[in-house]
């Protein structure tokens, strides 16, 4: 009987015991696949709002700080809002919007080209100089040419390598920036530099019948015009103070759907900035803020107390398409921005976003997308000389 159970032993398992090992070991890979699946699905989801957050939030700073120092030196009502010429050498141009019907360049803190679902271009301006808004009158007539005569000596802040702007007083006219070439006693040299034509002063003539001034804007490297867009999927800026950005925009931050903004007006009857401001409506684009029938006058730029800045970013990785028609159901509706009273009691002026970007074969439906808001208040725009 001994022998009989040890050749039995030796036989190894029976049929049923290999079927039931093969069963139990098919249940466990499969346990095992769903929770890689699992697993992975959630990494990549993870990753993608840790991909949105971080893009999204650089991106938006990048925005912010531009804005908290936008309309420094500009901030006096003959220069905010000009319609100013200005002739680069370097290429760069300053944006461009339109004043009744017309297309302006005005000098101010904040303009904002509206793109609608798509994204906005925004500029955001500041000047350098360390007198603010420093300013000398015109002596005479300038009717052309490399130099300019103004009322004081040796002006207080006025420097060689400073970029300025010629105002017509009173306001209504169009502005000239330059760069000065030399200052000597009570003449500004224009007849050389970066921002000046050879020509003299865009615009014509200053000072008939009225006392142009002339506003310094500070040395060229601190005059920072800056001109931010979003290209396919990338957050571009273009720059007046940063080599190579002067006349074609660098990328900065991809992954960027949008960047959207809208400006906030001081539209009170009673509006004196020396009394304070504050936003009673927003817009994203010009509005006739100051009631004289002109939508975009320097008027209305003055009433721009703060700016709503939007940024909306996506995830790197998209997920796989769910459908046959390449969608999927990570994001299914278009995101909507600016939809909250900021500040309390004000009327918001909600945005719906397009979220595809042009000339992708990857449908939009596939990422995940993250919208950053911020407020930022212009700054001095309630002091004024």
């Amino acid at each position: 009987m001994s022998k009989l159970k040890a050749m039995r032993s030796a036989r190894g398992f029976s049929l049923v015991e290999l079927m039931v090992s093969v069963v139990v070991g098919m249940v466990a890979v499969m346990f095992a696949t769903r929770l890689l699946a699992t697993s992975e699905t959630e990494k990549s989801a993870a990753l993608g709002t840790s991909d949105s957050m971080q893009n999204g939030m650089l991106a938006l700073f990048s925005l912010n700080f531009d804005a908290s120092q936008a309309g420094w030196g500009i901030n006096d009502t003959l220069v905010n809002g000009c319609n100013t010429l200005l002739k680069d050498n370097e290429g760069f141009s300053m944006q461009s919007v339109k004043r009744a019907g017309v297309d302006t360049t005005p000098l101010a803190p904040v303009v904002i080209v509206n793109n609608g679902e798509r994204s906005d271009v925004i500029s955001l301006n500041s000047g350098g100089s360390l007198s603010g808004v420093g300013n000398v009158t015109l002596a005479d007539t300038y009717a052309g040419g490399g130099e300019i005569r103004v009322t004081s000596n040796n002006p207080f802040g006025f420097n060689k390598g400073d970029v300025i702007v010629v105002v017509p007083e009173p306001a209504g006219g169009n502005c000239s920036i330059a760069q000065l070439s030399d200052v000597d006693k009570d003449i500004l040299r224009i007849d050389s530099g970066r921002y000046n034509s050879g020509a003299g002063l865009l615009g014509g003539v200053y000072n008939q019948g009225n006392k142009a001034r002339v506003f310094n804007l500070g040395p060229t490297d601190k005059l920072a015009l800056h001109t931010w867009s979003v290209v396919n999927g990338v957050l571009r800026l273009r720059a007046s103070n940063m080599s190579g950005s002067t006349e074609s925009a660098k990328a900065v931050v991809d992954n960027v759907v949008a960047i959207k903004a809208q400006y906030g007006f001081d539209r009170r009857a009673s509006f004196d900035p020396v009394y304070g401001s504050q936003v009673t409506t927003w817009s994203a684009d010009m509005i006739d803020a100051d009631n004289n029938l002109i939508a975009g006058d320097a008027g209305d730029f003055q009433r721009v107390t703060a700016v709503r800045l939007a940024v909306i970013a996506r995830s790197q990785v998209p997920d796989k398409p769910k459908g046959s028609d390449g969608t999927c159901d990570t994001t299914t509706a278009k995101l909507t921005i600016f939809n909250s009273e900021t500040p309390a009691g004000v009327v918001p002026s909600p945005v719906t976003v397009a979220l595809d970007v042009p000339g992708e074969n990857i449908h939009w439906s596939c990422y995940r997308y993250r919208a950053f808001e911020t407020v930022v208040q212009i700054r001095n725009n309630a002091w004024r000389p």
